[in-house]
C-alpha cells in the first residue's frame, strides 16, 4: 500500500569537500598565480557584461563552483563570458580573471576528454 503524504524528500545539499574534485581549482593555480589572491568580493560580477545580460552567468557563482569540484555546474555557464576584461580592470586584488576563464575552459575541456592535468 503507497500512499501519498502530500510532501516529497528532497536531494541532500551538504558538501562534502573530501569527496569534491579539486583537479580544476589546482589546475587554475598552477597556471595563474594571481587566483589565490581572490576574496571573492564580487567586483568582478558587477561590472561584468554578460552578468548584466544574462540570469545566471557569475563570476562569483562560478568561483564557488570551483570550490565545491561542480565541473559540470562550470561547464554549463563558462562560455558565456565575452572576455571583455571588466573584471580584470576592477579587481582590488590584480586577479587576472580573464586568464581563470581560458585556463577553467581549457580545464574543462581536458577532464572532458579525460586528459591529464
Amino acid at each position: 500500500m503507497n500512499q501519498d503524504w502530500g510532501y516529497g524528500i528532497n536531494k541532500d545539499r551538504q558538501i562534502d569537500f573530501d569527496r569534491n574534485d579539486r583537479r580544476l581549482a589546482e589546475y587554475i593555480r598552477k597556471y595563474v598565480p594571481s587566483y589565490k589572491l581572490c576574496i571573492s568580493c564580487g567586483a568582478c560580477t558587477a561590472t561584468c557584461s554578460t552578468a548584466n545580460l544574462t540570469d545566471f552567468y557569475n563570476i562569483r557563482r562560478l568561483n564557488i563552483f570551483l570550490m565545491r569540484g561542480e565541473i559540470d555546474e562550470i561547464a554549463k555557464h563558462i562560455d558565456k563570458c565575452m572576455f571583455c576584461g571588466k573584471c580584470e580592470l576592477v579587481c582590488p586584488r590584480g586577479v587576472n580573471t580573464r586568464q581563470v576563464i581560458l585556463i577553467m575552459k581549457e580545464g574543462i575541456k581536458k577532464i572532458k576528454q579525460n586528459e591529464q592535468l
